[in-house]
């Protein structure tokens, strides 16, 4: 997606914000069976048989000559597929402005069928912006503490503590000891079900908190049948910002691996919010 601004470095760009039906994208970028999970069933049964593409006269002569399409290396257009079992639709998604429709450009592969879809666009809720106490983390550490949650869990609290001094230089280092185990960690999350609860700790170590922002005390808890649905999203990404307001509010800001073309640093984040439960409140 992409929006024409001015070439004036001074000049900040205007974002570009519109609404779609989800279910309605959801159908267009699965229009050749190949996103999501489907292309995994079909891909792995062959159930179905793909488009006979130009030059591909029978399933045996694939593996002729040049071993079959697919197979150069990665180069020019034909890298942005894939193949084999990895093979993928790509799309161009194009936005001409307010008031026009979303246009999604979707093909197989390279030279295969294409199809335009065009989705009608609507003025996007006001988005709020709250103050955060902010935390940066790995995806994978919090990928893996809920991972491995058993679903039976019906509530998750995250807890924060604003991070304590370091015990002076001079002090011994039996002195030192002990104020590590007393000291309260700085991230905490609990989980906490009819069979029993759980609580992960996370220590103030920057290869796995890369910032951390918390003044006061914070302790929120949340439905975690809401939570378990940022996984597929978290799966994905490569950090992770976990924020919380004042009324408990929380923010899951996942930051998504994608392209960059030469000259950019545009960066693609998918974010989740979830109220905290009332008697948290």
């Amino acid at each position: 997606m992409s929006s024409q601004g001015s070439e004036d470095a001074e000049d900040i760009a205007d974002n570009v914000a519109f609404e779609v039906p989800l279910n309605t994208l959801i159908e267009c970028l699965n229009i050749f069976g190949t996103a999501g999970a489907a292309s995994t069933t079909a891909s792995s049964t062959n159930k179905y048989k793909k488009w006979k593409k130009a030059g591909e006269d029978s399933d045996q002569e694939q593996d002729d000559d040049h071993g079959g399409r697919g197979k150069n290396g990665g180069r020019g257009i034909d890298s942005y597929f894939g193949s084999g079992p990895d093979k993928r639709t790509s799309m161009r998604m194009t936005y001409a402005g307010a008031g026009n429709a979303l246009t999604l450009l979707l093909a197989e592969d390279a030279t295969g069928p294409t199809t335009t879809c065009e989705i009608t666009t609507f003025d996007p809720e006001p988005h709020l912006e709250l103050d955060f106490d902010n935390s940066k983390m790995s995806s994978s550490w919090l990928r893996d503490a809920l991972s491995e949650l058993d679903p039976s869990f019906d509530k998750l609290t995250f807890i924060g503590n604003p991070p304590t001094e370091e015990v002076a230089s001079t002090s011994n280092p039996r002195q030192k000891k002990i104020s590590r185990e007393v000291s309260k960690p700085m991230l905490r999350i609990q989980a906490a079900g009819t069979f029993g609860s759980t609580e992960m700790d996370y220590p103030n170590d920057r290869d796995v908190l890369e910032t951390f922002e918390c003044i006061r005390n914070v302790r929120f808890s949340y439905r975690f049948q809401h939570i378990s649905r940022t996984l597929k999203a978290l799966q994905s990404s490569t950090k992770t910002s976990l924020r919380i307001d004042e009324d408990g509010l929380l923010s899951l800001q996942f930051l998504m691996p994608s392209p960059k073309p030469k000259g950019t640093s545009a960066e693609a984040f998918i974010e989740f919010r979830c109220l905290a439960l009332d008697d948290e409140l």
